[in-house]
């Protein structure tokens, strides 16, 4: 878990992006759709930065450390769900 908190108005904008699922102090939980698109887009050579970037987040809030760990997170899931299916 990231040592970065949201403020009120962080925790605000973050509610906004169709994206986020619900957000805490503490936590970001991201739509199943955002993590979809970030594995397409991954596969096609985007750095995370700029996906998530692209997708209507801002790094200074969230934090890179952030978006790296979710990106290692989300990039494990597929490939061990994608495994099993072959």
């Amino acid at each position: 878990m990231s040592k970065i908190h949201f403020t009120e108005k962080e925790i605000d904008l973050l509610t906004i992006n169709p994206y986020v699922k619900s957000v805490s102090s503490k936590s970001i939980t991201y739509t199943d759709e955002f993590k979809r698109i970030f594995i397409a887009e991954s596969k096609k050579g985007k750095l995370p930065r700029l996906i998530f970037e692209e997708n209507g987040f801002d790094i200074d809030i969230i934090g890179i450390v952030r978006v790296q760990r979710a990106a290692s997170r989300w990039r494990t899931a597929f490939r061990e769900s994608w495994s099993k299916r072959t």
